[in-house]
């Protein structure tokens, strides 16, 4: 059985003035289980861009993902779109990577900068085959992953990222892997890696880019379960029966809450000691042998569910959680950065001291913190799973 998953990220930023992105990143999924990644590049900025590099992106995902050769799809591209009148040149480039049962990566690259491999925490020279489809020169490469790769698709406004200056005409191939290499051994997700890359592209333009810049990373790693305790069960009964499936769980364990960390310690005959230590405006975190993070409930959680949707969008927020000691930024390393599958065990008691009426609080907005945070997880790519007690 295969134990690797494919993490995928990406990030892109407008040329300067421009409200739309010239370049566009589709991900669509084959019946299999095997992802089609594509990142096209339009020709030039803004609407025109835009609008060629999301046909072209979204006809070659949809196409592949259906099952038809990549030839089919170049030729299909070619007789759809125009070629630029003016200048007489593709209409848009692209680079697309399909991971095929999270085993193996078939690389197909036309005119975008060549796919960067990190593996082992060094770049990594992979084989490359040239071909011509519809009076095009494609480059064809397969791969077989192993755990810790890191692919780093690209628009060319990455490698010409600069602000002008004459000492600083762009940013190089070889400075994009070095820098690449000592970020892939920190273990960051996919997604804050291309969110690295394309802010460090933006400091490089001085914050007023001359190109689209757009990165698509992907993380080879293994599977890693993680369980989260939310909540005491609607009836009593059901104590033993949601500690011993939470506990029974491989992996990680998190409880949310101070009545469902309470019933945990005198579940596992454990004494549970809180941290007086703030950090910020969340509630201070607990300890409890036997389990890895003990927190707060609802504010806590609420946190971690803001920071998913920045995650999933701009990822703005990630310097927010990345380094902090609260417990919304410890959760939120270990869901979004650690954990490939998560179990979250949800309790359904109602807390009497939710029902004050001047409190913001109610048992429907526990539930749709679940709800938001797991679809949330899911579109980050998590493997999700709801047990409500």
């Amino acid at each position: 059985m295969n134990d690797l998953t494919c993490d995928i990220g990406y990030k892109s930023i407008n040329h300067a003035g421009e409200q739309l992105c010239g370049d566009h990143v589709e991900v669509a999924e084959q019946e299999d289980g095997s992802k089609v990644i594509v990142l096209a590049d339009g020709l030039g900025s803004g609407v025109k861009a835009s609008i060629l590099s999301t046909l072209t992106s979204k006809i070659i995902s949809t196409m592949l993902a259906a099952g038809m050769s990549i030839e089919e799809c170049v030729e299909t591209i070619a007789a759809t779109l125009p070629v630029c009148s003016e200048r007489g040149v593709a209409y848009s480039t692209f680079t697309i990577i399909r991971l095929i049962q999270d085993h193996t990566a078939e690389l197909i690259q036309y005119d975008n900068p060549q796919v960067i491999l990190v593996r082992n925490g060094e770049n990594w020279e992979y084989p490359r085959t040239e071909t011509m489809i519809g009076g095009k020169q494609i480059f064809h490469s397969v791969i077989r992953l192993q755990a810790d790769d890191v692919f780093i698709a690209m628009s060319d406004g990455c490698p010409h990222a600069s602000a002008g200056i004459e000492y600083n005409m762009g940013w190089k191939r070889e400075d994009i892997i070095t820098f690449m290499e000592a970020m892939s051994l920190c273990g960051y997700s996919a997604k804050t890696l291309s969110t690295m890359l394309v802010d460090e592209c933006n400091k490089l333009y001085g914050g007023e880019p001359k190109d689209d810049a757009t990165s698509v990373v992907v993380r080879v790693r293994k599977r890693v379960p993680m369980n989260l305790l939310f909540g005491p069960p609607s009836n009593r009964d059901d104590v033993d029966r949601m500690m011993s499936l939470f506990f029974a769980k491989e992996g990680k364990h998190i409880i949310c809450g101070g009545t469902t960390s309470s019933i945990a310690a005198k579940w596992l005959n454990k004494p549970l000691r809180a941290s007086m230590d703030f950090d910020g405006d969340i509630p201070p975190i607990a300890y409890l042998e036997g389990v890895d993070l003990v927190t707060e409930g609802v504010i806590t959680v609420n946190r971690v569910v803001e920071y998913a949707k920045d995650y999933i969008g701009e990822n703005k927020r990630y310097e927010e959680w990345s380094d902090h000691k609260d417990g919304a930024s410890m959760i939120s390393r270990l869901l979004f950065e650690e954990a490939t599958d998560i179990s979250f065990f949800v309790g359904k008691a109602i807390n009497p001291a939710h029902q004050n009426p001047n409190l913001p609080i109610n048992f429907n907005i526990k539930m749709s913190l679940v709800q938001d945070l797991s679809e949330a997880l899911k579109q980050m790519g998590k493997k999700i799973k709801v047990s409500y007690f």
